[in-house]
């Protein structure tokens, strides 16, 4: 029984706490002299959730960018529940406007809630195509964000009635989550506001996180 419990527990704090996209960036709009971006966002995922993030375009043949984010619940306690993502994202292929993209990253997310704090490392995979021009652009996006490990640390009020219970890391991977959605964005000048929304799904593809949907408002500043 107790396993149970804390599995349930567990799988309570990812599905409130998951998704966190990569940096949308309008690729025909980059220009070559564009290095750095700057992005902040806001939206709706497990609850309201803002972040900030930064891009490095590397000059390479095949377009790419290193980027890293961090996002952060609303609520009581600031900087409580986070989630941070470094990596990187490659336009892989070209035909005319249509453009092929993918993006792979680690992860490092924080939740809090009465009965466990997790600490949990992870990483998701995402595959954008859509069809992009110097002023806009329109995409489908499917991803999916893994659990690998986990930390547990329970509350004196839980260990009170299980105290039994393990605290520490716990391995092999747990839970994941599938998400599929649309992205878009306009773009003038050095900026880019960008919108996305779609669905999530666990990976059993049966089931479905307490808040099955996201949505993001985004706006990037790309500097030389």
């Amino acid at each position: 029984m107790k396993p149970i419990l804390i599995l349930i527990t567990f799988l309570i704090s990812l599905f409130t706490f998951n998704i966190l996209h990569s940096q949308t960036i309008n690729w025909k709009s980059l220009q070559n002299e564009q290095k750095h971006i700057l992005n902040a966002n806001t939206g709706w995922e497990y609850g309201f959730v803002y972040g900030i993030g930064y891009a490095y375009r590397l000059e390479t043949k095949i377009p790419m960018v290193l980027e890293g984010s961090v996002s952060f619940a609303s609520g009581e306690v600031i900087l409580d529940d986070f989630k941070t993502k470094i990596g990187g994202q490659i336009n892989l292929y070209q035909i005319e406007n249509f453009n092929f993209n993918a993006a792979v990253h680690g992860i490092y997310r924080r939740y809090g809630n009465p009965l466990v704090t997790l600490q949990n490392f992870g990483a998701d995979a995402t595959a954008i195509i859509g069809y992009y021009k110097p002023k806009w652009f329109a995409a489908g996006e499917f991803g999916f964000d893994k659990a690998i490990v986990t930390h547990f640390k329970h509350a004196d009020i839980y260990t009170d009635v299980y105290p039994d219970v393990k605290n520490g890391w716990f391995e092999p991977a747990t839970g994941g989550n599938f998400n599929f959605g649309i992205q878009g964005g306009y773009s003038f000048n050095r900026s880019d506001i960008t919108l996305r929304a779609g669905k999530v799904m666990t990976e059993d593809f049966k089931t479905s996180p307490l808040v099955p949907f996201y949505l993001q408002l985004g706006y990037n500043y790309k500097l030389d």
